[in-house]
């Protein structure tokens, strides 16, 4: 590998995943060598144990390989990105986190903390080094730029969180404001963080298999050089801001031909991503694992499993969506054209990580919705929380499950089951216990009707007479619906 590229450190990034390696720090790199940007990344590390020593080990160096269709052709692209300058560990370099405020190059704040990241937390408190949540550390570092600075107006950062959550930046704000006035930090901290700080709203649009351990092997092959962070992306890319045109000025996307559209309005944008693509990611995972697949190319070209991920864009999800009935048509069939991406191997376990949050923020809002425009429960959708709720089992079939998610949910969900596994609880109290927890859904799912039941029914199904049988029976039936 060559030497990391020198420049100013522009963004702070919370989050050193494949995510934001295959999306933002490319676009940092596509903007330094086409735009002129001159601007580097420095990474931090959310959450306790993670990657940053790695990052750290191999200079902030990694390969990207972008794989996909372009012009009916299928095409590779693989770049080594020298955008970023340093990663730090804030649960072992705290005083380096905080040296971060200092720099005054420093504009941008980018994230992905995941669904579960932009929380608040009564817990944290102004003396942890650092706190817990994603929030407080961000508080922490504005009330230390705020004082480096005096207070300078044109010191602030300008957020460009990267969660899939609705209104993602007016959260972020909504927390670091709810810490500042719990910590007591002063009013002058909190009328600077609402002046000069700008938290913008967005939405992220690339699907990112990540590791493929064949790239290893090739790059070593091929560019004499081993990479253990390669990370594997799509072609296809989008990031929508909401902010004011001025931001092009400071970020020249539009320059360096990138797809990044800043607009008044997200939501369109957001809600047919979230329902037409994650949606249906989060939907199939559990069930398309527990019949035996592995990849989301492999499951839509299952004669049944295809089908039904199918059928419920088009019969479950598309019908909740406000938007044009044929553009959202011809966004579906882009969609599954991206699922069906032959040069990449996009893993059902990698999309699995914290499913509880995602199942919560990307396909219960269309449940509900499905249910109040036709008086009913979308089959498909329920058939996908019975399976999430038999894949947090931890095993299925003398088949280990490699559950990625908080402690807490997993410990919740072992619990459970081995009541039931005690002959303590039947399918219906152990669908109950686990939709009473508002911790997980935000509410008490038991209190939707027939949910509770309904999901149970096809719970016991799964157990009983394995879950591709149950998918082929409500294929079956939206067929001759």
């Amino acid at each position: 590998m060559k030497k990391p590229a020198e420049r100013p450190v522009k963004i702070i990034q919370f989050g050193e995943g494949n995510f934001l390696r295959a999306f933002v720090d490319w676009m940092v790199q596509e903007m330094n060598d086409k735009a002129g940007f001159n601007g580097n990344v420095a990474v931090v590390q959310p959450i306790e144990f993670g990657m940053v020593d790695k990052l750290n080990e191999q200079d902030g160096l990694y390969t990207l390989v972008l794989k996909g269709i372009k012009d009916k052709k299928g095409v590779k692209d693989v770049t080594l990105i020298d955008s970023i300058s340093k990663g730090i560990n804030p649960y072992t370099d705290f005083a380096d986190y905080l040296k971060l405020a200092e720099n005054e190059d420093t504009r941008f704040v980018v994230s992905n903390t995941t669904e579960a990241g932009i929380t608040f937390n009564e817990n944290d408190t102004p003396d942890m080094q650092p706190p817990v949540s994603f929030p407080a550390k961000v508080t922490l570092l504005l009330h230390h730029r705020f004082k480096t600075f005096n207070g300078a107006t044109d010191k602030g950062f300008v957020f460009l969180p990267c969660e899939l959550i609705e209104l993602n930046g007016d959260k972020l704000k909504k927390y670091v404001l709810k810490y500042a006035e719990k910590w007591q930090l002063g009013t002058e901290f909190i009328s600077w963080v609402n002046e000069a700080n700008l938290f913008c709203n967005t939405l992220v649009d690339r699907i990112v298999p990540g590791f493929n351990p064949d790239n290893i092997a090739e790059l070593k092959e091929t560019k004499g050089y081993e990479d253990n962070l390669v990370v594997e992306g799509e072609q296809y890319h989008l990031w929508v801001i909401k902010g004011p045109k001025e931001l092009e000025e400071e970020l020249p996307f539009s320059k360096a031909g990138l797809n990044v559209r800043i607009v008044d309005d997200v939501q369109p944008y957001r809600t047919r991503k979230v329902r037409l693509l994650n949606g249906p990611h989060t939907v199939m995972t559990p069930i398309a694992f527990l019949s035996g697949e592995e990849y989301v190319r492999e499951t839509l070209e299952h004669p049944v499993l295809g089908e039904f991920v199918r059928s419920v864009m088009k019969n479950e999800i598309l019908p909740t969506i406000d938007l044009d009935r044929e553009e959202m048509e011809r966004y579906m069939d882009r969609i599954l054209d991206r699922f069906l991406n032959p040069f990449v191997q996009h893993a059902l376990v990698s999309i699995s990580l914290n499913s509880i949050s995602k199942f919560r923020a990307r396909v219960l809002p269309t449940i509900f919705d499905y249910q109040r425009k036709t008086g009913k429960l979308p089959n498909g959708l329920v058939l996908s929380l019975a399976a999430l709720i038999a894949f947090y089992r931890g095993k299925y079939q003398n088949k280990t499950i490699p559950l990625k998610d908080d402690e807490a949910n997993i410990s919740f969900f072992e619990k459970l089951w081995e009541k039931y596994e005690a002959e303590e609880y039947t399918t219906l109290d152990l669908t109950g216990d686990a939709l009473a927890n508002c911790d997980l859904w935000g509410q008490n799912l038991n209190k939707v009707q027939e949910l509770t039941e309904k999901t149970a029914e096809l719970l016991e199904g799964i157990l009983s007479n394995g879950m591709i049988n149950v998918v082929s029976e409500i294929v079956k039936e939206e067929s001759h619906a």
